[in-house]
């Protein structure tokens, strides 16, 4: 990108100039979309973008379908969109939006820069990808004029409208599972056939998100060039990976959920197969919605955590992570997976840390193997045992945490190994050309604790410099090239991030910098959690 103080004044270039930060339009085959400049934070943008039909009717549970055509003039796209259909009243179907922005470019130039599509957490369960100015993930581009990339934000539909499992979605010739997940393959898709008219290059693209997003990213790097499906992207960044169970789309316990749903919304009544899931295709939005909401709170603590989450389902995901990663098969170049140290603990019970009773729970060992044995139900008594006595002693530590004596540290380390950081170590470690693991321990380093340096601008990415120049420059030198030291900007005295392949190094953010560990005690429990991935399953 050609910035204005590198451009010579002179009479002939005052045109181009001027169309470089003029309002954008783009001309796409099913219409003309109008965008915006925003000159207080040097961004052309664009807000909402149609990139499928509305999934409605028919096309409920369905994979996303080509959008529609434009026939009314130009779109204004600088517009907010509804998120997915959610929670209480919240969202609707009509939802299949994204937005888009980056800094300017010169319009009467060819100029493809690196693309960027971000993914929203939320549990698969919540979550919307609209954003005002300045957008979500802004102070990661501002941190240096060395990076210049177009980064795109879509929603992906959520609870049973996006993960709706079971044989019955199978076998329906207009119903697919994982839905969710294919939205967001259709909008890697969309990038490869738009990208270019918004000055974006489709042979250089990162997926990147946190939580539920970074489950997403996981997603896709298990489905990215593997199994018949298309490679559309070269590097991911997975923030904290939220990656639940993930059972077989008509294992029981999917079948399960299915079930549930269809006795909730009254639709099991129908009797017949084909003619429940037409019910479930009929009813009203609404009518889904607060059934969802049950089932997304059941086994908050015990098998599945959280109930709505991606399947294996044969297609879009052929095997489960710890399949791939024995099997060396992950297709993607570059990945970096980062987590919290104590960010498990946003996830058990708060009782474990409390000597009275709290929510069926207390710090007793008797309570912790209670839990133990809920989350891990798949386990026997032995290999439990092993959990309790070898892999998370009474007294234990970690490569960032010296000594940890308590059953809710125990706990919390125990969920954010098999849900959080050990799917992180895995995608980067089987990286196919170079992986980069980070810990985030700067307190509270819970779940979302991190994003304080990269997601809005706020004081502390002032009054912490170093770390914010660090951790945000860091990603957008991977964004930008697929190496986090590529552009660099701390100084020698502080590390830059180690590749884990070689070094076997974890790039930890501590208070006011950063070190690099050796991963000794995360990389023999990840070891034993994936040759326990069928029974988890994970």
């Amino acid at each position: 990108m050609r910035f204005l103080s590198t451009i010579l004044f002179a009479a002939s270039s005052l045109a181009t100039i001027a169309n470089a930060y003029d309002d954008p339009l783009i001309h796409l085959d099913y219409g003309s979309f109008q965008g915006k400049y925003d000159s207080t934070y040097n961004l052309s943008y664009f807000r909402k973008i149609p990139f499928a039909a509305p999934p409605t009717g028919e096309n409920r549970f369905r994979a996303p379908q080509p959008p529609l055509k434009i026939t009314n003039g130009t779109y204004d796209t600088d517009q907010t969109f509804d998120m997915c259909a959610q929670r209480t009243v919240n969202g609707t179907e009509d939802c299949l939006y994204l937005g888009l922005f980056s800094r300017p470019w010169d319009t009467s130039k060819d100029i493809r820069r690196p693309v960027l599509v971000v993914f929203y957490g939320g549990a698969f369960i919540q979550g919307d990808a609209a954003f005002t100015m300045p957008p979500s993930s802004f102070p990661i581009l501002n941190v240096s004029t060395l990076n210049d990339y177009v980064v795109i934000y879509p929603n992906y539909r959520l609870n049973a409208f996006g993960f709706l499992p079971g044989k019955a979605i199978k076998e329906s010739s207009t119903s697919d599972l994982n839905p969710g997940l294919l939205d967001q393959q259709y909008v890697l898709k969309w990038v490869q056939n738009n990208i270019h008219h918004f000055g974006g290059d489709a042979r250089n693209v990162s997926i990147w998100g946190q939580s539920a997003g970074a489950g997403s990213v996981v997603a896709q790097v298990l489905a990215n060039g593997r199994n018949g499906n298309p490679k559309l992207f070269s590097k991911a960044l997975a923030s904290s990976p939220f990656w639940p169970k993930t059972y077989a789309y008509n294992a029981p316990e999917a079948e399960a959920i299915y079930n549930q749903l269809a006795n909730l919304t009254g639709c099991a009544e129908k009797g017949h197969d084909k003619e429940v899931l037409a019910c479930l295709k009929s009813v009203d939005v609404q009518t889904i919605r607060d059934a969802s909401l049950i089932i997304d709170a059941e086994h908050t603590w015990t098998t599945s955590s959280y109930t709505w989450a991606p399947v294996i389902d044969g297609d879009c995901l052929a095997d489960t992570l710890t399949d791939a990663v024995s099997s060396g098969t992950l297709n993607t170049e570059f990945v970096w997976g980062m987590y919290n140290t104590h960010e498990g603990q946003n996830f058990v019970p708060s009782g474990l840390q409390n000597a009275a009773l709290t929510s069926g729970y207390n710090s007793s060992i008797a309570s912790f193997h209670q839990w133990v044995t809920g989350f891990l139900p798949g386990l026997s008594a032995k290999q439990i045992d092993l959990v309790e006595n070898v892999y998370y002693p009474v007294d234990g530590s970690t490569e960032t945490i010296d000594e940890y004596n308590t059953t809710y540290v125990r706990a919390g380390l125990i969920y954010r190994d098999v849900v959080l950081a050990c799917p992180a170590y895995w995608v980067a470690s089987d990286a196919q050309r170079k992986g980069y693991v980070g810990e985030y321990t700067i307190s509270p380093a819970t779940h979302g604790s991190d994003t304080i340096y990269w997601n809005k601008i706020n004081a502390v990415q002032t009054t912490n410099p170093v770390v914010y120049q660090g951790y945000a420059g860091a990603f957008a030198s991977f964004f930008q090239t697929g190496d986090p030291n590529a552009h660099k900007l701390t100084n020698s005295s502080e590390p830059g991030v180690p590749e884990v392949q070689s070094t076997g190094e974890e790039f930890v953010i501590v208070d006011h910098g950063f070190e690099n560990v050796r991963l000794e005690q995360l990389k023999k429990r990840c070891e034993f959690w994936r040759s326990l991935g069928k029974k988890i399953p994970i």
